[in-house]
């Protein structure tokens, strides 16, 4: 475990001064949901997994993805997007990132990023994120889309992203096995944003920050239009509420989604930080890149674990709520 940080002041320019502890060597595992690892884990299980993937690969290539993607973009550097570019670099420097992955701004109003690649990795922001957001919030979104760099997620979102648009075009390439390891791909894609909703924080190192980041992407408006406390009451009331039906519809409304909704991952994210690992992560008890941590065989079961209990909440929710439904019905028929 690591024992030995360097806290460095933050200062991009036209951003706050905020001291950040540089977390030297820290491994993604550190941060990842264990729910991701299991999701990724029954991905790979999915017949003819890795044939369709090598096959898209081969189909398009390293660089007419990066063109496809970056067409419509500008890079970031210290003289394009300057504040940005001093932001990213913070952000790069906490995570202790390996590489100074490219970093682009793309011109659309919609509220969103992306980590995207094949074998080179890089990162795009929408315009309307940029707008949306202060240099912390825009902070915590960079964050988050190098965790999913550093956590060997590109390749799979970048197909995800692929089969998505080709799946909407009727493309031919998009057959029933193609059609599979879409649905797999979507599912392990909503486990990973918990992964990096957790990078995210540990990059910007103040949880508020990251939930009034979640609070703008959900609903837009401005800080002092807004409450997260009322947010964050909102996700409660989500996440243990509802009868059967609701239940039901919970589930068929992430059908098709890549991401979770911001209710439910502020609710995993105050999950995790109630549970003692973000602290003990900041005061340098970590897993250091390289380091053994455990078998194969353990990390399936912790993540199969975080599945299970996943279950068993789910499937306690329905049984209290069908409950509640024959009390009610035998109240009235009691009348």
């Amino acid at each position: 475990m690591a024992e030995d940080q360097d806290t460095t002041p933050n200062e991009p320019d036209g951003g706050s001064a905020r001291a950040r502890r540089v977390l030297t060597d820290i491994a993604p595992r550190s941060w990842e949901h264990p729910a991701d690892r299991a999701a990724l884990e029954a991905l790979r299980r999915v017949p003819v997994f890795d044939e369709v993937l090598k096959k898209l690969f081969g189909f398009f290539g390293e660089k007419p993805i990066r063109l496809a993607f970056q067409a419509n973009a500008v890079r970031v550097g210290p003289n394009q997007f300057g504040r940005l570019h001093g932001l990213y670099q913070d952000v790069l420097k906490t995570l202790d990132s390996p590489e100074d992955y490219p970093l682009f701004i793309s011109q659309t109003p919609i509220v969103n990023a992306g980590a995207y690649g094949m074998e080179e990795p890089f990162i795009i922001l929408n315009s309307g994120t940029v707008s949306l957001l202060d240099d912390d919030q825009i902070a915590y979104i960079m964050g988050h889309e190098l965790g999913h760099i550093m956590s060997d997620h590109v390749l799979y979102k970048t197909m995800t992203v692929l089969l998505l648009q080709l799946a909407s075009m009727g493309f031919p390439i998009v057959g029933l096995a193609a059609r599979a390891v879409l649905v797999a791909l979507l599912e392990w894609s909503r486990k990973s944003e918990l992964s990096c909703d957790r990078a995210g924080l540990l990059a910007v190192q103040d949880p508020e920050i990251v939930m009034r980041t979640m609070l703008k992407m959900a609903g837009g408006g401005s800080d002092e239009d807004t409450s997260l406390q009322q947010f964050i009451v909102q996700a409660e009331e989500y996440r243990a509420g509802g009868d059967v039906a609701d239940q039901v519809f919970k589930i068929l409304n992430l059908i098709g989604t890549t991401h979770p909704f911001w209710v439910l991952r502020v609710s995993e994210l105050r999950t995790w930080i109630e549970g003692g690992d973000y602290d003990r992560i900041l005061r340098g008890e970590y897993v250091r890149r390289g380091e053994t941590t455990g078998t194969y065989h353990e990390d399936l079961q912790d993540a199969a674990s975080a599945y299970a209990e996943g279950a068993r909440d789910f499937l306690d929710s329905m049984t209290s709520a069908a409950r509640k439904m024959g009390e009610q019905f035998m109240d009235s028929a009691r009348r």
